[in-house]
């Protein structure tokens, strides 16, 4: 559902994200989800929860994520100085990453205990607090441009797409960002099926794997900053993409008919890979903020999204109808090899030599030249 209302709305959030004030939007986007969460123990307690409404919710929620995320990346500029950008994005990621080690322990025990909608009200608090916390921010926020200064939002994604097309840094981010993404789909399409299949693990094992995913991205963040001082920050994105590249290979080499040697595989997998994607991601977020202008940052956080959702999407597809065709195994190979072509075009680009943030803002692109541009690129891993 998160990724639909990525691919449908994602452009369009992102393009009104830059005409408002981000905090307002955020504040709007957790109360709205908020709310919508929080009818759902309501209609179960009343009796009238139905599977309809299940569905209606999702959407809405994920609508209003797709907001909040646009608007997300866009405000942590106006707030935080340009050359603390990397340590700001590791300390989200860290909270980030607690939180989804935290979430997968105290989740089951709240269903277990309350029942699955009474535990849907303790996350529809959180979003309640979130939205209380957001409003303690006092922080200016410029002002949002003028309404006659606005253009038609189709006009303002073009120019969104043109930035992110012809820039010589974002454009091999991006590509790296569907790499990633498309990686990520054919493991998804294939993962669970493989896990409990092939390998013989239960819903345990694996709710345990994923934990330990949340540690290590948590690990990924705390050394973010540091790596990146010492490092620099296009090598350390290279190496982090190439090392959750290799990271992803432990999955398809575990072997089957050993549950437990199997497990020792995956959680080295999600030690390495996760970990590795996150300082990636640290890295990558950070020049996308330093590098745009503010005004602009939603709609390219929105094309970056976008096109990562479309490209995750497209993988999950052919992952399952390869998955049927030529086995599990062998798709799952295909994720690492993917993300290592995300690694090489970092590596042949513009990217290799940046040792800090880039500073100064873009050029204002021609939007005409967009479609042109976009089919010039090359292929993902070409």
């Amino acid at each position: 559902m998160d990724v639909a209302a990525t691919l449908v709305f994602g452009l369009v959030a992102g393009a009104w994200v830059d005409r408002l004030r981000r905090r307002p939007v955020l504040i709007w986007a957790d109360l709205g989800r908020g709310i919508l969460l929080g009818s759902i123990p309501i209609a179960y307690v009343g009796g009238w929860l139905s599977f309809g409404q299940l569905v209606v919710v999702a959407g809405l929620a994920a609508i209003l994520s797709t907001f909040f995320d646009a608007a997300d990346n866009a405000y942590l500029p106006t707030i935080v100085e340009r050359e603390r950008l990397v340590e700001a994005n590791s300390a989200l990621a860290a909270s980030g990453s607690a939180a989804e080690f935290t979430g997968f322990g105290i989740s089951g025990v709240l269903i277990q205990v309350l029942t699955a909608p009474i535990a849907i009200l303790v996350d529809s608090l959180t979003f309640l607090a979130s939205a209380l916390l957001l409003g303690t921010i006092r922080a200016p926020e410029p002002p949002p441009p003028p309404l006659e200064a606005r253009e038609p939002v189709v006009t303002e994604i073009r120019r969104g797409l043109a930035l992110v097309v012809r820039d010589p840094i974002l454009r091999p981010y991006a590509l790296a960002q569907m790499a990633h993404a498309a990686g990520w789909g054919f493991f998804g399409a294939t993962f669970l099926l493989f896990a409990v299949d092939d390998l013989g693990l239960g819903a345990a094992a694996i709710g345990i794997i994923a934990g330990v995913g949340g540690l290590a991205s948590f690990a990924g963040a705390v050394v973010a900053t540091r790596t990146t001082r010492r490092y620099g920050i296009g090598h350390t994105s290279i190496v982090s993409m190439t090392v959750a590249a290799i990271g992803g290979v432990f999955i398809p080499l575990a072997p089957a008919g050993a549950p437990l040697v199997a497990i020792v595989f995956l959680v080295a997998q999600q030690l390495v890979a996760d970990s590795a994607a996150t300082v990636f991601d640290v890295s990558e977020t950070a020049v996308r903020q330093s590098l745009v202008n503010e005004r602009e940052l939603g709609r390219v956080t929105a094309t970056f999204r976008v096109a990562a959702g479309l490209a995750q999407l497209c993988t999950t597809l052919v992952g399952g109808l390869l998955g049927a065709a030529i086995g599990l195994r062998a798709v799952l190979f295909l994720g690492p090899i993917v993300m290592l072509g995300g690694a090489v075009l970092l590596w042949r680009s513009p990217v290799r030599s940046l040792f800090e943030l880039p500073t100064g803002e873009l050029p204002e692109p021609d939007a005409a030249v967009v479609v042109v541009e976009i089919g010039r690129d090359e292929p993902i891993g070409g």
